[in-house]
């Protein structure tokens, strides 16, 4: 990694990052998470089940986004 430039360096993190994402998403959109959130309470009268996959799609796509605009400055 010594011989890479700076840019290349950071492209490098950047996917780094990109991936640890991913991962994430698939780790909290997974069974086992859900099971935990799969039951009849409702926050504000939407399923918790819902809520959770909307918040953590949110979540990941706004991470995704500040990741991609901060590496490129």
């Amino acid at each position: 990694m010594a011989s890479m430039s700076p840019q290349e360096q950071a492209e490098h993190r950047r996917g780094q990052r990109l991936l640890f994402l991913g991962l994430l998403f698939a780790v909290l959109l997974n069974y086992p998470l859900l099971a935990v959130f799969d039951h009849n309470g409702r926050v504000g009268g939407i399923p918790v089940l819902y809520l959770y996959v909307l918040l953590a799609w949110v979540v990941l796509v706004m991470l995704t986004g500040w990741l991609v605009r901060t590496i490129n400055k």
